[in-house]
């Protein structure tokens, strides 16, 4: 068997990959592990909207049982809002059935430990070692100990309490027209209502789940039909979420689409002129546009950057001592607030810097100068070893020095599908499509 866990969980086709008998062994060593010092261990179970969450869900749900551990479960709620239930609830480890921003063909398991926080590497590794060994040491208690199962009926409210609490802005949105796109996923009710309870105008969009249509152009991948709400409603800003909404690119009166880069930059900037960024840090991405290290030197906030992924993020701001940081995807941690990247917190905070500045989207974003930046996905197979092909390490050193010192190129692995990102950045974007596809053409044919 080969690795199971990815950058954020385990992931893969729903039933042929990540099959029910695959989340029962993980819901059984995923509890051992993380619930050894409780004598009647509780898991908290929550999962997007998907048609395959049922399966899944129950097959994890009796792994979890199988082990003497009770569930608690909170049905379909974001992942985020796992991560803060599971500290609520003084649960042993919270569990997300969800494949985030992935087509509705797959799903996933991510963990949370007891204090709201993904797993450490080595942590996961223990699970995996105990679900690849067939986890023989695991006991099968019988009678009164087996696990038993709890509706929370209060999850939703409660997460939604939370988030109404971390909005700091001295009145509501009261008269702010805002459309929310909610990717058909499981935000499809509690965004609505969190923006309906903060006193905003809500058009929402994509708000029908049906199983099947999570993420299905639309949500913070596909903006597109955002875009053209917001026009067509002369909305004040739009909001796009993503699957397990734990992400959000936003889109502004004028209909131009504002990513993760530039929302940091606004909710950061603003945060350090208020006094509340301290130490004056931010924690980004490789992936990050050189415009975002330049408006934020320009104010003598220091920028750290780490490689992809929001665990990375998470732990060079613990070390940092950063209080915000986060992705150009729009996963961005608010540490003073959250354990992981919220995208409904995070669209609250923007909102509640719309409100304190007066200012439109717009004028907000003009903080940040965007630099051309191309970003391609190739499908491969072999994603683990193709960049240990000699011919595609000198493919990329050719287009580094073709792009000199104002440039970068970054080619590595998505850590949750079988593609190969491709990314390049400089002043000059005709010449970036040309070294983003000859990169592109040596990956194919070493493939």
């Amino acid at each position: 068997m080969s690795k199971l866990f990815g950058t954020d969980g385990v992931r893969g086709l729903a039933n042929q990959e990540l099959t029910p008998e695959m989340a029962f062994q993980l819901g059984r060593a995923g509890s051992h592990v993380l619930s050894r010092e409780s004598q009647r261990p509780q898991i908290l179970v929550g999962r997007d909207t998907r048609v395959s969450g049922d399966l899944l869900e129950s097959a994890l749900v009796a792994g979890i049982c199988s082990v003497g551990a009770d569930v608690l479960k909170a049905g379909v709620i974001p992942t985020p809002g796992v991560a803060y239930l599971t500290q609520k609830y003084q649960a042993s480890c919270g569990i997300v059935i969800s494949a985030s921003h992935n087509p509705t063909e797959y799903n996933g398991l991510k963990f949370f430990g007891p204090f709201g926080f993904k797993l450490p590497d080595e942590t996961e590794e223990e699970i995996e070692k105990l679900v690849i060994s067939g986890d023989v040491d695991i006991a099968r208690p019988y009678g009164a100990d087996i696990g038993r199962v709890y509706d929370l009926r209060d999850a939703e409210q409660n997460y939604l309490d939370y988030l109404i609490r971390c909005y700091r802005g001295e009145s509501d949105l009261c008269g702010l027209a805002v459309v929310v796109d909610c990717a058909n996923g499981a935000a499809y009710q509690v965004a609505v209502r969190m923006w309906e309870e903060m006193g905003a105008r809500v058009i929402p969009i994509h708000n029908q789940p049906t199983g099947l249509n999570i993420n299905e152009r639309c949500g913070s991948t596909h903006p597109g039909s955002l875009r053209k709400a917001v026009l067509e409603c002369h909305a004040d800003l739009g909001i796009a979420y993503d699957g397990d909404a734990d992400r959000l690119i936003a889109v502004d009166e004028r209909g131009n689409i504002i990513d993760g880069d530039q929302l940091m930059t606004v909710c950061g900037l603003h945060m350090h002129r208020n006094g509340r960024l301290r130490p004056p840090k931010i924690v980004v991405t490789v992936m990050s546009n050189i415009g975002l290290n330049i408006a934020f030197r320009r104010e003598n906030v220091e920028v750290l950057s780490t490689q992809v992924g929001d665990r990375y993020v998470l732990e060079k701001m613990q070390e940092s001592g950063a209080r915000i940081g986060g992705e150009q995807s729009g996963h961005i941690i608010f540490l003073d607030h959250a354990t992981t990247g919220d995208g409904l917190l995070s669209s609250l905070k923007l909102a509640e810097v719309i409100r304190e500045t007066g200012m439109p989207l717009s004028a907000l974003a003009r903080e940040m100068e965007k630099h051309p930046q191309v970003l391609i996905n190739v499908d491969i197979k072999n994603k683990g070893s193709i960049l240990n092909n000699m011919e595609i390490v000198q493919a990329i050193a050719e287009a580094e020095k073709r792009l000199g010192e104002n440039g970068k190129v970054l080619v590595r692995p998505s850590g949750t599908e079988p593609k190969i990102r491709i990314m390049a950045q400089g002043p000059d974007e005709f010449l970036l499509q040309e070294v983003v596809n000859g990169i592109k053409d040596v990956v194919l044919k070493a493939e």
